[in-house]
């Protein structure tokens, strides 16, 4: 893992991935786990200025002005529905996953590769038209935090949304260089849902058993070994949906689309990652430690 840098209608009822309702990409290789990480703390360049610039409005503008970087009102919404049995239900942890996570987290000497799954909808990016995928707003740093982690660790985007506008979403937000650097893109196809369930607005659950028994996504490990739930992570702005895995999720607020969002989320997760990264069992750490928003203010040092 290397040192960060300075730095059309489609949709189905339920077609955001931020709510509580994917086609595989080979990436390239990664680094080893040999690299190091950065553990300072620094990380993502906040551009308050350019942020203040497009959010607070000029002294002369109408009071309506004041409340554009106010958060969008969510519009009426079928109410959310279980998966049918035929998609495999509520899932709950199994007896072997919360024995393994039960034991000590156990620090190591070097990093070890982590794949990081990454929610987009409610957790990179607000989409306020359902219709228009590629039209969003992104959450503050996060095309700073896409490429930090597309760089160091191994990446899987998975949404709930239509596979057709999770890629619309990405190619917007990741550029061609990166997008091409991600283990897989995975979308609603990848649910197992029924042709009823993946059409309504059904919760849904991220497996993450799914990924590791994927052969695309197990030839990414860059030592050959297995992805389990030592090594891999849920970025996710639901905690129902690692509802099968709790302890390999960090699940953070949902973004709505504020522009001046304080504290900014995504530097505090880049910081968690790398603490991850240096553990034997990830999974033991998250049940002792889960990921905490705290609201103290991060020096704007960027990374390092």
């Amino acid at each position: 893992m290397r040192r960060p840098s300075r730095t059309g209608d489609t949709t189905t009822p339920e077609d955001r991935d931020g709510s509580n309702t994917g086609s595989g990409t080979s990436g390239s290789q990664r680094p080893g786990p040999a690299h190091k990480v950065n553990k300072s703390g620094k990380g993502i360049k906040r551009n308050h200025a350019r942020n203040a610039a497009t959010a607070a409005p000029p002294p002369s503008s109408p009071p309506r002005a004041q409340t554009q970087a106010q958060p969008r009102r969510r519009a009426p919404q079928d109410p959310v529905t279980a998966p049918s049995s035929a998609s495999g239900g509520i899932p709950t942890p199994t007896s072997a996953y919360l024995l393994r996570a039960s034991f000590l987290a156990r620090p190591v000497d070097q990093p070890r590769p982590l794949l990081v799954v990454i929610d987009l909808n409610g957790t990179m990016l607000f989409r306020p038209n359902k219709k228009n995928p590629s039209k969003f707003v992104e959450r503050p740093c996060a095309r700073q935090f896409l490429e930090y982690c597309i760089t160091t660790f191994h990446v899987v985007i998975w949404s709930s949304a239509r596979p057709e506008n999770v890629r619309s979403m990405c190619a917007s937000l990741i550029s061609p260089a990166l997008h091409g650097r991600l283990v897989a893109i995975w979308g609603r196809d990848k649910f197992g849902l029924t042709a009823d369930d993946y059409n309504r607005r059904t919760q849904c659950y991220k497996r993450l058993t799914l990924l590791w028994d994927d052969p695309n996504v197990a030839a990414a490990h860059p030592l050959g070994e297995p992805w389990n739930q030592g090594n891999t992570v849920l970025i996710d702005d639901s905690a129902e949906k690692a509802r099968s895995e709790p302890y390999n999720a960090i699940t953070i607020p949902e973004f709505m689309g504020e522009l001046r969002e304080r504290p900014e989320v995504l530097p505090m997760v880049h910081n968690y990652l790398n603490t991850l990264a240096m553990q034997a069992d990830l999974s033991t750490y998250v049940r002792a430690e889960p990921f905490m928003v705290h609201n103290e203010n991060l020096r704007d040092e960027g990374f390092d």
